[in-house]
């Protein structure tokens, strides 16, 4: 992978963030859904991202992994310059892992081997390796034991879970998740947060787009408002759910909860 270091990397020391954005835009055509978007993630954190819909929270995440295409600005992974046009960036998707609302297994696989599969395609692990570290994920999301079925075999909080453990597998330094829940009922939805919530106490760095507020406010270290293509408010989850947040976000909490 090339690195290629520039004179605008940030420092990479332990006290660096994990991921630098700096200024972001998007635009498609003459809409600009991304205004020029700061956000540092630290490492360990756990951020999570709120709003209305169509304020940019999921553009602004797949622009993180370049699954959009920034239209301006910055992004720093670990140091490394994620639109420098010499990086791989098949390469340093491996270290930013993304769960999206739909699962995305293949149905002719089993558990294990949707898990394994980048493992052996794209690592080049033996399949026996890409086993052994395919049935530890399924073990971290508690589904050793549905390793051999199929995903039609299972629930959807279970094939959200397999998708978990696929982007875990590669041990990534950040992992993403573009509203994991919004698909499933409440009952289903609580085993995926609670992987969620057990990756985080393991110290995984984590950005999460969701609606999910209770879970923001138990698990998150920061809570990031967006609207319109900008950041209106960010801070820990005591300030943005308190009396005192802005009133634009005050309002929002207001109205999803009717």
């Amino acid at each position: 992978m090339s690195l290629s270091p520039s004179s605008s990397d940030p420092d990479r020391s332990a006290d660096a963030p994990i991921l630098d954005i700096r200024a972001l835009r998007k635009s498609y055509g003459t809409v600009e859904v991304l205004k020029g978007i700061d956000l540092k993630v630290a490492r360990q954190e756990l951020v999570f991202i709120i709003g209305p819909s169509g304020s940019g929270k999921s553009t602004f995440l797949r622009c993180m992994n370049r699954l959009e295409e920034p239209s301006d600005g910055s992004i720093f992974v670990d140091g490394i310059d994620l639109l420098h046009p010499k990086t791989d960036i098949n390469a340093m998707r491996q270290r930013i892992g993304m769960v999206f609302q739909s699962f995305n297994l293949y149905p002719h696989m089993t558990a294990l081997g949707n898990v394994t599969l980048a493992l052996r395609k794209v690592l080049g692990k033996s399949a026996s390796e890409a086993d052994a570290i395919g049935l530890a994920a399924l073990e971290r999301v508690g589904l050793a034991e549905k390793a051999r079925a199929y995903p039609g075999q299972l629930s959807g909080g279970q094939q959200q879970r397999v998708a978990i453990a696929r982007a875990i597998a590669l041990e990534p330094k950040v992992m993403l998740f573009d509203e994991p829940t919004s698909a499933l009922d409440p009952e289903l939805a609580g085993s995926v947060l609670a992987v969620m919530r057990d990756l985080a106490r393991d110290g995984m760095t984590m950005v999460v787009v969701s609606h999910e507020m209770r879970f923001a406010r138990d698990a998150a270290h920061r809570v990031v408002f967006m609207e319109a293509g900008v950041v209106v408010e960010q801070g820990p989850p005591e300030q943005l759910f308190g009396p005192d947040a802005h009133p634009r976000v005050r309002a929002f909490l207001a109205e999803i909860a009717h």
